[in-house]
């Protein structure tokens, strides 16, 4: 999660110079030709099940696809530490979803952690940036929640799979899919791109988001995914506000209030509540 949370905020300046959906297809192109060998089968394990098969396109659909179309676009049109806030939403979603859908209990001490996460976005209109447009912020803030949702039914339908397939695997056929399904407008407004105008820096931000949010982040989520439930592991996505709060002040510039700050206050106490719930759960040897 602190991953994503670096990659929210440095997609920032790639949304000025390349297409939304242009940019979702570069980072798919840039990672699946590596990736692409996870997604054939070792001789020992049981091909893909029609259901699996189901679950790999419905979780790169929301979690890749739709995740970084309301993802790029809310970015561009608010600020990188807003959509960071706004993701702090994230626990509060996933822990619902994870009790209606996977029939998890939630404890006090998570409900807790997820009531101090979500008192972030509150913060939130409280905390409103002076360089962005009312109505453009109003949007994209609303698309940046449309990416929360989108990531807490990723999370949820991860906890199914991670069951059975390996992270790796995994990764490969999302982004596969993520890949087809970005291609036929990415292709079209990539085709219209002057690449000159791109520096070194851009494509070096380019690679990181490729990477970070195509194989490292979903191969260690997918691996934690494994030892805890989703509505503990939902909790420990209010490290992305954190880490874009640090990279959009110390890489982008942008600034911090006193409300920014208590929001991200809230959203420490919901990792170290969420931390003390996993020591307790985990049984004793």
């Amino acid at each position: 999660m602190s991953l994503v949370g670096a990659y929210v905020a440095l997609v920032k300046p790639l949304t000025a110079v390349l297409p939304i959906f242009g940019l979702a297809f570069l980072r798919f192109a840039i990672a699946v030709p590596v990736l692409l060998p996870w997604t054939w089968r070792e001789p020992s394990e049981a091909p893909l099940t029609r259901f699996e098969s189901r679950q790999l396109f419905l979780q790169s659909f929301f979690g890749n696809f739709g995740f970084s179309i309301c993802m790029l676009w809310g970015v561009a049109l608010t600020s990188a530490t807003a959509a960071g806030l706004v993701m702090s939403a994230l626990p509060v979603v996933v822990a619902s979803l994870s009790c209606l859908l996977l029939g998890e209990r939630m404890s006090g001490r998570l409900l807790l952690a997820v009531l101090c996460a979500g008192a972030g976005i509150g913060l939130l209109a409280l905390a409103q940036p002076a360089s962005v447009g009312e109505s453009s912020r109003w949007l994209g803030n609303c698309l940046v929640l449309g990416a929360v949702c989108c990531e807490a039914l990723y999370v949820v339908i991860g906890k199914r799979l991670s069951a059975t397939r390996t992270p790796m695997r995994i990764s490969a056929w999302i982004n596969l899919w993520g890949l087809l399904l970005s291609a036929p407008i990415g292709l079209w407004q990539i085709a219209r791109v002057d690449f000159s105008t791109i520096t070194a820096l851009n494509w070096a931000y380019l690679v990181f988001y490729s990477w970070a949010s195509s194989a490292v982040a979903v191969g260690l989520w997918m691996s934690g995914l494994r030892q805890t439930s989703a509505s503990v592991a939902g909790v420990f996505t209010v490290a992305l506000p954190l880490s874009t709060a640090a990279v959009a002040v110390g890489v982008l510039g942008e600034t911090l209030s006193g409300w920014h700050m208590s929001a991200l206050a809230c959203a420490l106490a919901a990792i170290l509540l969420a931390a003390r719930q996993t020591s307790r759960d985990r049984p004793r040897a």
